[in-house]
């Protein structure tokens, strides 16, 4: 005859037994996923150095020229003139490099007034722990 003992012990042995097999299986799928993904990341890999390539033959100055020598009746391209071509210290500054305007400068000083009254007011609290 079983005993209560046996019987409990055959259950929690079943229980390990489902939660082993569940976790395992968890993984397994986990595993299935990754290798997935690094395939896809390999094959994205591998279409970007497709792509550099193809990009690094279509941009050829040789065949850039060729091609510029077929087209040039349909494109009409002409160079560059020199007065079109600007240097730097030509180009506008930047809104971060301008120098401030006096209501910036009236409006900053404003401000630090203000901060400066804040602390003096903030400094006459009493607290009862220092006297004055």
């Amino acid at each position: 005859m079983l005993r209560t003992l046996d019987i409990v012990l055959i259950v929690i042995m079943t229980a390990a037994a489902t939660v082993t097999y569940t976790i395992k299986h968890k993984a397994e799928n986990k595993l299935e996923e990754v290798r997935r993904l690094d395939a896809a990341i390999k094959l994205e890999e591998d279409t970007i150095d497709l792509l550099k390539a193809d990009w690094a033959l279509l941009t050829q100055p040789n065949r850039l020229e060729r091609l510029v020598t077929v087209f040039a009746a349909d494109l009409q391209l002409a160079p560059t003139p020199s007065t079109q071509l600007a240097r730097p210290e030509e180009l506008p500054m930047l809104k971060a490099d301008l120098p401030p305007s006096e209501e910036d400068k009236k409006a900053k000083d404003k401000k630090a007034v203000d901060n400066i009254a804040a602390v003096i007011e903030a400094d006459k609290i009493a607290t009862g722990s220092v006297a004055r």
